[in-house]
């Protein structure tokens, strides 16, 4: 019974008629061979089985990650004469660990007062435990730098690849390739591990949601296009805070003016001027819309209203920089 009742959930979610362009099937898609053949090194054509690769891949770079943060960027902090902090701990409380865990880590007068009379402390000292308590789960600078050092290393390296890979495909250079065929387009091996290699490391649902339903049904050469998009800026922000953690002040001004144009560039016009132009009007033109075809549209769109969204934040932390002087 639940193994009836499961199959006939993936035969609804997987709907052809939802996912795929009139006249074509995923039996399509398995086929051993795409129409008129495939170029050599072609690794046939997406399935979704193939996500379930990102899962070791995950654990592989997690590993990665350790190692690097702690011998190589943690070598690199000590260089530049950032050690880590011990911050001063709180002292053993049961009661109040239960508070700060369960309750609240930022107790108002009244469960302060409180705690003074249930403790028989004084109020000040019951203040100074939560402020201790609060420092103690605060990254450190030497810990923040770390984390952002491996994720300029990490977005750099994507967003080169990308770049490089892109540079020799048509697509990059015509965007209605990326529908000409559709969905008959082979898996190349540099598609392939671009797209495996960003998948288990974007958070955003509407983001995971266009990764993995994009490989499924085998758009795979606009979505390389949108990530390369999005990958432009963001090592750029990454470099801002490692020179703001080592006290460099006009280094990190001059790397977030330059983060703050390469994302207004990128989102605020080559997203929706070349991403959206082909994914909504020549794709369209070309293959027409069909069920997923608005849902893909649908979260492109999610996408671009939040890009509208941090670009203001962006401009409001900037101004009031240059409204302070800095």
């Amino acid at each position: 019974m639940m193994m009836a009742a499961a199959a006939a959930l993936s035969a609804w979610f997987w709907n052809e008629r939802f996912w795929l362009p009139h006249n074509v099937t995923w039996a399509d898609l398995l086929a051993a061979d795409p129409p008129g053949g495939s170029p050599p090194g072609a690794l046939g054509y997406p399935r979704a089985g193939h996500l379930l690769a990102a899962l070791p891949l995950a654990l592989g770079i997690l590993v990665v990650r350790i190692l690097f943060e702690r011998y190589i960027a943690s070598s690199c902090a000590r260089s530049l004469h950032i050690q880590a902090e011990i911050h001063r701990r709180a002292q053993p409380n049961t009661v109040l660990e239960k508070v700060y865990t369960s309750i609240t880590k930022n107790p108002d007068s009244r469960h302060l007062d409180g705690l003074s009379k249930q403790l028989d402390w004084q109020l000040r000292k019951v203040q100074r435990w939560f402020r201790h308590r609060r420092n103690q789960d605060k990254p450190t600078t030497h810990t923040k730098f770390c984390e952002s050092m491996w994720r300029l290393t990490f977005y750099l390296c994507i967003f080169t690849y990308g770049v490089w890979f892109l540079w020799q495909c048509p697509w990059m250079w015509d965007t209605r390739h990326c529908w000409y065929n559709y969905p008959y387009q082979v898996l190349t091996p540099g598609l392939y591990h671009y797209y495996d290699f960003l998948v288990m490391f974007v958070h955003h649902l509407a983001t995971v949601s266009l990764i993995s339903f994009s490989y499924a049904n085998n758009m795979l050469r606009v979505g390389s296009l949108v990530m390369c998009v999005h990958d432009a800026s963001d090592f750029l922000l990454e470099a801002a805070k490692l020179a703001n953690y080592t006290k460099r002040q006009r280094l990190c001004d001059f790397l977030f003016i330059l983060f703050s144009v390469a994302f207004f560039i990128t989102r605020l016009l080559v997203f929706p001027l070349w991403i959206l132009n082909t994914t909504l009007f020549e794709s369209w033109a070309i293959i027409g819309p069909y069920p997923s075809w608005w849902l893909f549209n649908g979260l492109l769109l999610v996408l671009q209203a939040l890009h509208v969204v941090w670009s203001y934040l962006i401009a409001r932390i900037a101004l009031k920089a240059m409204l302070r002087g800095k």
